[in-house]
This record gives C-alpha cells, sequence and structure tokens, in this order.
C-alpha cells in the first residue's frame, strides 16, 4: 500500500468521498488510507446524487466533488471513471457504468460490450480503465487537486474472475497474464487506473 507522502500537511483532519458505489468507495477509502484521515461518505450528509452532465471524466469528477463539498461542509475527493475501448471511439467512457442503460448493472454492461465486440478480431480488442480523481477543500475551491491515471489492457471474449467490480472480468492485463478481477485488491490497488491516479494526488498533497 501507498505510504504517507514526505511533507505532507494538508490541514484536513476529515474527507468526503463522493461516491454511492460501495465497492469505489471501499477501494478509495483504502487507497486513503495513508494520509490517516477519518474518511466519510456522501451517502452520510445527502440522498441526492448531482446530475452528471459532463462529456468528460474530469467535468463529472468535479461536478461530484463539488456538491458532495457543498453537502457535508468538508473537502471531498471524487472519482470519475470508466473503460474506453480503441474499437469503438472510446465507448463507453464516461457512460460506462450506464453502458446499458437503466436499471444499471455490471452484468447487461458486460453482456453489451462482449455484443459489441463480437466480430472484432484480437488484435483490435485494446482498452484502457482511466481514472480522474479531484480533490476539492471546498465547494468553491478556485485550484482543485487533479490526477490522473490510465491502465491498459485489452477486451477478452468471455469474463474471467470474481474479484473487482464492472468491466474487470473482462480487462485482460497482459503483465499480469490475468484479468483485473483475478487480482487481489491490494495489488489491483497498487496497478489500476485509479491506484495510480491516487498515488499522484498523494503525491500533490505531500507537496502542499
Amino acid at each position: 500500500m501507498f505510504s504517507r507522502p514526505e511533507g505532507y500537511n494538508s490541514g484536513m483532519e476529515e474527507i468526503v468521498i463522493a461516491s454511492r458505489n460501495l465497492k469505489k468507495a471501499r477501494e478509495l477509502e483504502e487507497l486513503l488510507a495513508p494520509l490517516g484521515m477519518r474518511v466519510r461518505r456522501v451517502s452520510e450528509f445527502t440522498p441526492k446524487e448531482p446530475a452528471e452532465t459532463g462529456a468528460t471524466f474530469i467535468e463529472n469528477a468535479l461536478i461530484k466533488a463539488r456538491h458532495a463539498a457543498a453537502a457535508s461542509g468538508l473537502a471531498a475527493i471524487a472519482d470519475d471513471s470508466g473503460l474506453c475501448v480503441d474499437a469503438l471511439d472510446g465507448a463507453p467512457g464516461v457512460r460506462s457504468a450506464r453502458y446499458a442503460g437503466e436499471p444499471a448493472s455490471d452484468a447487461v454492461n458486460n453482456a453489451k460490450l462482449l455484443a459489441e465486440l463480437d466480430h472484432v478480431p484480437e488484435a483490435g480488442r485494446s482498452a484502457q480503465f482511466v481514472s480522474l480523481l479531484v480533490l476539492m477543500r471546498s465547494p468553491h475551491d478556485p485550484i482543485p487537486l487533479i490526477a490522473e491515471g490510465r491502465w491498459r489492457g485489452r477486451i477478452l471474449r468471455a469474463p474471467h474472475g470474481a474479484n473487482g467490480f464492472g468491466y474487470d472480468p473482462l480487462f485482460y492485463v497482459p503483465d499480469q497474464h490475468c484479468t483485473a478481477a483475478e487480482l487481489s485488491a491490494d495489488k489491483k490497488n497498487r496497478l489500476s487506473h485509479r491506484g495510480q491516479a491516487m498515488q499522484i494526488l498523494l503525491r500533490q498533497l505531500g507537496a502542499t
């Protein structure tokens, strides 16, 4: 796991995670552990969800972080992330969680992705997970911290593994010779798009 950044002194004692996805929130809690702050969830403060109207990951991450900071009165961290498949011109992208429409579920999203790629050969099934993390100290923070992580792999023709969530069972990681869903939680946190973004964010916090 990551260590507390050298020189770290953010002045924050609590931080709220702007996510209602329980598995994503749990990953973020684990990644934030080195900071030694009390980590809260936005559901403790409001039942409302902001409309994610952005066309990009960064726009949606800012919307979610601003909403959580306003609802809680605390510094807020938001992740907007998704899967971008090269053969699909970057889809599902910002629509990753609702790729197959509502009601959303991992199973129907994965089924749609496999159908869309049914006739795409192995060489054309490259993809990347992308994560944009935003940390806002207040809803009016003019200089939020922003970090991006990317994790490259390819899409299999059938799911493998029972760990993780979302598209993890279809996302093959070549240098690990397995899917994201076959990695342990600790190893995934070290390698993943979200883990990479958090390492960058932690270094930024160490410099503030």
